[in-house]
């Protein structure tokens, strides 16, 4: 695909809890490559609603979901979805399930057909990427919780995503954590939709900033362009210099 081609596009998305009034009401979104979006709104507005809908993690009751250009409908077309798109869930204990760091990270790649030695090789140099060298045997468990939000990244990083989906993923962290995911947020080639509450934070790492209320995207503002020099974890990414 080139670049600002459609990724994700949502048309007439409808969505309620049971029991409850509608989380989406007739929502419409697009994600184009290049697209870095901020997502903002009160608790409740949708927002992780409208993440989880992309993966096929929650189903609507109504509207049509397009992603890589594909209508996404079934369990089996999600699953290619989940191969090209990573999601960042908001609560890292989610993400994390083996007993080690090296052994979440290079699951991904394990389960995407590489072998032992390439997993581990991808898992270390992600890793490594993020400035986690030396956490290879640390236990999942017990690391803190901005640790655990930066592990969690690489397990995602480690599949080679074509875009990110990141829920809340600075809340709880210190400023060092934060500068840290900022930095690395802002050197990869890739589109990303992420959900905070700081606009300021969505300021410097995001193209523009869509507002949710009552299920529905309200405002998209502008922001600015960046320009910086994108770095790879394991050089995979395809990418261009200026």
């Amino acid at each position: 695909m080139e670049k600002n081609e459609l990724i994700i596009n949502l048309e007439d998305i409808t969505f309620s809890y049971p029991g409850g009034a509608p989380v989406l009401d007739k929502l419409n979104f697009k994600l184009h490559r290049g697209n870095r979006i901020g997502l903002m709104g009160p608790n409740g507005s949708g927002k992780t609603t409208l993440v989880h809908i992309v993966m096929g993690l929650l189903k609507p009751s109504a509207g049509r979901i397009e992603i890589f250009e594909k209508p996404a409908v079934t369990e089996k077309d999600f699953r290619k979805v989940r191969g090209k798109i990573g999601l960042l869930f908001q609560d890292a204990d989610d993400q994390l399930f083996s007993p080690t760091v090296l052994e979440d990270v290079a699951f991904g790649p394990l389960n995407l057909g590489k072998s032992q030695d390439e997993a581990m090789d991808i898992a270390r140099n992600t890793l490594k990427f993020l400035g986690l060298d030396g956490f290879e045997d640390r236990i999942t468990y017990k690391l803190s919780g901005g640790e655990k939000k930066l592990v969690s990244l690489a397990t995602i990083l480690a599949m080679e995503p074509e875009v990110l989906l990141l829920d809340e993923p600075i809340s709880g962290l210190d400023d060092k954590t934060k500068a840290t995911l900022k930095n690395v947020l802002l050197d990869l080639d890739l589109s990303y939709i992420l959900i905070s509450h700081e606009i300021d934070f969505l300021a410097e790492i995001t193209d523009s900033i869509y507002t949710m209320e009552n299920g529905e995207i309200l405002i998209d503002q502008e922001i600015h362009v960046h320009q910086h020099v994108h770095a790879h974890p394991h050089g995979v990414y395809a990418h261009k210099h200026k």
